[in-house]
């Protein structure tokens, strides 16, 4: 009998269902807007078909589990979306218990960056390695730890959430890596430095309408040389590298995997970064052979991570040694 797994990505923006077989391969792969304006219900009924069009039609073939990547904070444990803030009205969902009714398959639940450090030691840039930091930089700072091949989750499955590492900045404000070094960060940093006086590349670039500045428009002036928006990314990527020293400090990685928009942008960003992990770390050790790569899997990275949540039980089995299995077959 053929098993095949049913992957989830639960976005904000896009809801994405695909069906893998159990070497984490897509086989079908579906893709509509979330509108999660529309509500909760609406959502979720429009999820179900999703995931109805996209069963085996093939009676030999069984749904081994489905697997969820939701934005946070999700808590694993209990199978809840707690309160995540671009899904209007997903206050508490129990949406493990919710599929688990509706099509009786083994339900997981991950948080989305949790799930992407998953993926990347299944499939993607982290394959190999049993230490492992994922970082997601994009409109938030997320990230997934997996320590001696397991998903390190905390007490109600709500840790690793590297983003809001705390901080005080030169002028005694408390912030976090989030609120410094995030999309919107940069963005709302060249804003206020042009309205401020300052020449930059980035009014033309949006026509003199600053609202229209992001976090990609402050990247590719920044790689056109703009002063200011060089400026604002080298600032980013040293809060980032200084936020890795504290993760290198507690966990000692061997891998640290980028992906998201924001790293993207590539050496104006790394390069400060790596010289603060450097300047900052207490011994060369927790560095020197420390790789740091970008993220491989794209946007499918959450449908495969989901996969992965069933093939280690919610993370709960080692990834690694499930990674090593795929590479010997």
């Amino acid at each position: 009998m053929n098993e095949q797994i049913i992957g989830i990505d639960l976005g904000g923006t896009r809801l994405r269902v695909a069906r893998l077989d159990h070497d984490m391969n897509i086989l079908d792969r579906r893709e509509i807007l979330t509108r999660a304006d529309q509500g909760l219900e609406t959502t979720l009924t429009r999820m179900k078909e999703l995931i109805r069009e996209s069963l085996p039609t093939d009676p030999n073939t069984l749904i081994s589990g489905i697997g969820i990547s939701a934005p946070g904070p999700s808590n694993p444990n209990t199978g809840v979306i707690v309160a995540p803030p671009n899904l209007p009205g997903w206050h508490n969902v129990p949406i493990v218990q919710i599929l688990q009714k509706e099509f009786g398959f083994s339900t997981y639940l991950g948080n989305d960056a949790n799930v992407a450090a998953l993926a990347e030691i299944a499939r993607g840039a982290a394959r190999g390695y049993r230490h492992v930091i994922f970082m997601t930089i994009s409109t938030g700072i997320g990230g997934g730890i997996v320590s001696d091949g397991r998903l390190l989750l905390g007490k109600d499955g709500l840790g690793a959430e590297v983003g809001h590492v705390q901080m005080v900045l030169e002028d005694g404000r408390v912030s976090t890596l989030e609120k410094e070094a995030a999309g919107p960060a940069l963005a709302r940093q060249a804003v206020m430095q042009i309205e401020a006086g300052a020449v930059s590349i980035m009014r033309d670039m949006v026509e003199g309408n600053l609202s229209r500045i992001s976090g990609s428009v402050v990247g590719n002036a920044a790689l056109q040389g703009d002063a200011v928006a060089r400026a604002i990314v080298e600032r980013a990527g040293m809060l980032i590298g200084l936020g890795i020293v504290s993760l290198l400090h507690i966990f000692n990685p061997e891998i640290i995997v980028l992906g998201g928009g924001v790293s993207s942008i590539g050496d104006l960003l790394f390069n400060p970064m790596r010289a603060a992990i450097e300047r900052h770390s207490i011994d060369r050790s927790y560095w020197d052979t420390l790789q740091i790569r970008q993220a491989e899997l794209g946007e499918n990275v959450s449908v495969v991570g989901a996969a992965a949540l069933v093939v280690t039980k919610g993370g709960m089995e080692d990834v690694a040694a499930v990674a090593r299995k795929l590479d010997k077959d």
